[in-house]
């Protein structure tokens, strides 16, 4: 039997997948890692701690399988999108935390570009807004902040890279500087039409390009790594929402997926040629494939698994997170609390960093099964706001269906609620770990072990179908009052 190892670094955890030939999963080892919360807004990873927990899950899920190096036809890469890290080109040692997608400190910074009229070109060309969620501004702030950083840099002593690159980097032990073009295209520097880093953007935001990975298709040679004990390719890489939505077999324009992880990210695909937005979503590259690019347009929630964990870490009134579906489900139906989850700030299509969570309509005999509902409606009530959008954008036949994955989809609670508020069908794969399926998929493809884009698509499987079943008027209302109640807590 021939295996691929798919590398899943998330934002809260480490995993390695084992996929056999026939892209089942063979076994999976996971590792949690600390988060770094140094002042309100900041979010950091230490990238050693990451490295070591990547180490340590390929190893134990090989272990674990009796699976040995010479057995794994290639490594896939998946990753936390965004979190940027700079290390020294000798050591391979990073010169700071990295700074993750979540972190808000570089609001001041993109406030004064937009101010300036930057905004404009720098979307036309990357397809992203001037906010800090996107890896240039957290680039910059790490070069001016830190001491005797941008000399040494200039001095093409240090590289920059999202977590993927940092990845290779050590994999190959120095050998390698690349990424992906979806990974690429979520720096804020990349010029998503041409292909190519940008130059005037790179100037803009001061950042020297000789600090920037090689950019290659999704499905490459990244090289290959000895570390766990026999030499294996790297032959795939994708950010981890776009390998969710490859995972999910979107290959044709209008498709579309969701997956709920820390975030919710939807992602719909518009083929060819990128979609701009006029509803702020993100225009993003989707996956590169033997050099074509094939287009997204995306919505991205800051919060969705996270206030699960809140329920659980903050409030303790979980001890697990399936718990909150049969919490939630006890919850008073006459009661309506709402919960605006904004505790990193609001992302699309309200692009809010400085905004601050905040709940509506409690009452004396509000509990916990009432926040609980209110954290899963939360979910499905931004999933809506991009839903809309995206009608709005491609118009109202494209989401049709909305396929689903990540771990809070396995909440029968969470995603029948998610149908209702939606009005259209839910799917959930009999596969749900699609992020880490679409980076072996692609890996695999490339080792020649696995078949191509049709032939994933025929082997794409339903594990069930949710159907709308809340009253339409119901719905309405519930909607209507988590507007009024996100216009509150931008307003506060």
């Amino acid at each position: 039997m021939t295996y691929i190892l798919a590398i899943d670094q998330g934002t809260t955890s480490s995993r390695a997948i084992l996929f056999d030939e026939n892209m089942q999963r063979a076994n999976t080892a996971q590792q949690e890692f600390t988060q770094y919360f140094p002042q309100e807004g900041w979010v950091e990873h230490d990238a050693e701690e990451i490295w070591e927990s990547v180490l340590s899950v390929c190893r134990e899920a090989m272990k674990d399988a009796d699976i040995s190096a010479d057995q794994i036809a290639a490594i896939g890469i998946t990753n936390q999108r965004e979190t940027t890290v700079i290390w020294d080109c000798t050591t391979g040692k990073p010169i700071h935390n990295a700074i993750v997608w979540q972190d808000r400190r570089t609001a001041e910074i993109c406030d004064r570009f937009r101010k300036a009229g930057c905004e404009d070109d720098v979307t036309a060309q990357t397809g992203l807004l001037l906010d800090p969620y996107f890896s240039g501004t957290k680039v910059k702030w790490l070069l001016d902040t830190v001491p005797g950083v941008r000399s040494r840099a200039k001095a093409g002593e240090l590289l920059f890279g999202t977590i993927d690159s940092f990845l290779i980097w050590r994999l190959t032990e120095g050998r390698i500087h690349a990424t992906d073009a979806t990974n690429a295209a979520r720096t804020l520097l990349f010029d998503i039409h041409n292909g190519v880093w940008s130059e005037e953007i790179c100037d803009l935001l001061d950042v020297p390009m000789s600090m920037l990975p090689e950019v290659k298709d999704c499905a490459a040679d990244f090289g290959s790594t000895a570390l766990f004990g026999g030499d294996i390719p790297i032959l795939g890489v994708a950010g981890d929402q776009q390998a969710a939505t490859i995972g999910q077999a979107c290959f044709h324009p209008g498709m579309m997926k969701s997956t709920y992880g820390t975030g919710c990210f939807a992602l719909l695909n518009t083929g060819s040629e990128p979609v701009e937005s006029k509803n702020r979503l993100l225009t993003t590259i989707a996956y590169q494939l033997d050099g074509q690019r094939t287009y997204a347009l995306e919505g991205s929630i800051f919060i969705a698994g996270a206030a699960v964990q809140w329920l659980r870490d903050a409030l303790q009134i979980i001890d697990s997170a399936p718990q909150s579906g049969e919490l939630a489900a006890q919850a008073d139906p006459n009661q309506h609390v709402v919960l605006v989850p904004a505790f990193t700030g609001l992302g699309a299509p309200y692009w809010k960093p400085d905004c601050r969570g905040a709940m509506f309509g409690l009452t004396r005999n509000s509990g916990r099964p009432e926040i609980a509902r209110a954290t899963l409606e939360s979910i499905a009530f931004q999933t809506r706001d991009l839903w809309h959008a995206m009608q709005g954008d491609w118009g109202d036949d494209a989401n049709v269906v909305l396929r689903v994955d990540g771990g809070m989809s396995a909440s029968n609670w969470a995603m029948q609620g998610l149908s209702d508020i939606l009005g259209a069908p839910v799917d959930r794969p009999v596969m749900q770990e699609t992020t880490a399926l679409g980076a072996a998929w692609l890996a695999g493809s490339k080792a020649g072990v696995y078949p191509d884009k049709d032939g994933f698509s025929d082997a794409w499987s339903l594990d069930r179908r949710f159907e709308p079943e809340m009253a339409r008027d119901d719905c309405e209302a519930a909607y209507t009052r988590w507007q009024r109640a996100v216009s509150a807590t931008m307003a506060f």
